[in-house]
């Protein structure tokens, strides 16, 4: 196991973002919130295998942040451009 502070602190604001993105989207209706939430919860899951050490490799960690990233970029457009 690699418990590298910086990741665990990482991890720990991920599930926080989570948390309070769910809490927005459910009482304000907020999709943003929501795609937000989804996007940190894959950072999460990111940390989160890398402090417990999972024998995953690199690529697959990247692509599941590459997938978060992509959902950030999509809820940015959705905020920029409309519905």
């Amino acid at each position: 196991m690699v418990w590298d502070p910086v990741t665990l602190l990482n991890l720990i604001f991920c599930i926080i973002i989570v948390i309070l993105g769910y809490w927005a989207y459910r009482k304000k209706e907020n999709v943003i919130a929501i795609y937000i939430a989804i996007a940190f919860g894959l950072f999460g899951i990111s940390h989160l295998a890398i402090l417990l050490g999972s024998p995953s490799s690199a690529v697959s960690l990247l692509v599941i942040r590459t997938l978060g990233y992509l959902v950030v970029i999509f809820a940015l457009y959705k905020a920029a451009f409309g519905r």
